[in-house]
């Protein structure tokens, strides 16, 4: 297979998916939606025809977003769902986001039977009186809102009270049509739009990092804004900006919102190994219990279900409220943080204020492609087995309230290292120890 993603690996894709799909659920449907990627429609041609071919019939929701699709599969009673998106890549990037029968990311086990579907060619077409329908069916946008309206835990009437000035950044793709339709039916009246034209022209990096919400934060502060919002093309990562431009942090998005549904209902919490420690500070100050996962959001679910968590997510903006469905979810997110404001009564940075800060570093180490990652991971853990740690996921060490968490990459040669202190110069010392000792391990001078 090459590097890129070319139409005949598109339909050699979903072929093995529709035929793992129909094979696992009985079912013959399954739900498309796509972002506003310049490729997105040329890559929903391909992916409907072929689901037809199959005999599957196909409900087009059109330009969606990764949280609709995932409420809608399990809504229509479909054997999946295809999210035509590669998330907070780059444009020229384009992906197939595929979900179960239940809305949820198919986990790795089912991954690997679709691959092994698609290298064996083990799918049949239908016959041509046998060829699966289309329905283009626009309506879940609302169904999404709906559904978060009625949310126990969603205030429209705090939120329309409290009268909030919001600027949104929704990088011209999806979130352009959600964002502001969400907010209008939480009677928020002045919403700021910046780069909500959903033709795909992202007019700057996708990634919701701070570096690349400048124009955000400025606009926030121009406007007198009470905050910003950004989200990525698929609306599953959400950032705020405060009234004074300061990024609210991607990792406390999360913490925040945990901090309102735990004020509201006790309960247990799940953040991936490499979120920051803040979740657990506010899940244990509120009598529930925190819970690490492997990194990935089929993990952090997975993580969820076990511990019956109330609230969980990603530290990358990913929040995942069961109450409605088990994904990441922007939209919710919005709702959730926005009651939460609008009751707390005071400023997004002194909301912020009141929650423990920490600092993450995140630093990389690169090795020769002969170098046995595993086994050297294996000396670090031997010289810190005194300190709690966690091998479920590369390796995790904790010092107290500071943590390091060592992962090797998929795809090079590469030990990605993460670390968490109170302060910038003491998340980045630990890195550096951390460091020293596998150069040491190694013998690099």
């Amino acid at each position: 297979m090459g590097e890129g993603l070319t139409p005949l690996d598109i339909v050699k894709f979903t072929s093995a998916f529709g035929a793992w799909a129909v094979k696992r659920s009985g079912l013959k449907k399954i739900v498309v939606g796509r972002d506003a990627r310049i490729s997105g429609s040329m890559v929903n041609n391909l992916v409907i025809g072929t689901l037809q071919g199959l005999g599957i019939d196909v409900i087009d929701l059109g330009l969606s977003t990764t949280p609709t699709v995932e409420v809608a599969v399990p809504a229509e009673q479909a054997a999946g769902g295809i999210i035509i998106t590669a998330s907070h890549n780059p444009k020229q990037w384009n992906a197939l986001k595929l979900l179960n029968a239940d809305g949820e990311f198919i986990n790795d086990a089912d991954g690997k039977a679709v691959l092994e579907i698609a290298d064996n060619s083990d799918f049949n077409y239908a016959d041509v009186n046998d060829l699966g329908t289309v329905t283009l069916d626009d309506t879940y946008l609302q169904k999404h809102i709906d559904a978060i309206l009625a949310l126990p835990l969603v205030d429209k009437e705090a939120i329309a009270k409290a009268d909030f000035k919001i600027v949104i950044d929704c990088v011209n793709s999806t979130g352009g049509i959600f964002v502001p339709a969400l907010l209008k039916a939480l009677g928020v009246q002045t919403v700021h739009e910046l780069y909500c034209e959903p033709d795909g022209q992202f007019p700057h990096n996708p990634e919701p990092l701070p570096e690349n919400l400048r124009a955000l934060s400025k606009e926030v502060v121009s406007k007198k804004a009470n905050l910003g919002i950004a989200v990525d093309p698929d609306v599953d990562r959400l950032c705020f900006v405060a009234e004074d431009g300061n990024m609210f942090g991607e990792e406390y998005t999360l913490v925040t919102i945990a901090d309102y549904v735990l004020k509201n209902k006790v309960g247990n919490t799940v953040s991936n190994l490499s979120s920051t420690r803040a979740l657990r500070d506010v899940t244990e100050k509120a009598g529930g219990i925190y819970e690490a996962a492997a990194v990935g959001e089929v993990n952090v679910v997975n993580k969820m279900k076990e511990t019956n968590a109330v609230i969980g997510g990603e530290g990358n903006g990913g929040v995942i409220y069961p109450e409605l469905h088990y994904g990441r979810d922007a939209l919710v997110g919005i709702a959730l943080f926005l009651t939460h404001l609008a009751k707390f009564g005071k400023s997004v940075s002194v909301l912020r204020s009141t929650y423990p800060s920490y600092f993450i570093s995140k630093n990389k180490i690169t090795l020769t492609p002969e170098m046995d990652i595993d086994a050297l991971l294996l000396k670090v853990e031997e010289k810190y087995k005194k300190q709690p740690h966690s091998t479920i996921d590369g390796l995790k060490i904790e010092f107290d309230k500071e943590w390091v968490h060592l992962r090797r990459s998929n795809t090079e040669p590469i030990i990605r290292i993460y670390s968490e202190g109170n302060s910038e110069q003491i998340a980045n010392s630990l890195a550096n120890k951390i460091i020293d000792d596998i150069k040491e391990i190694l013998q690099i001078r």
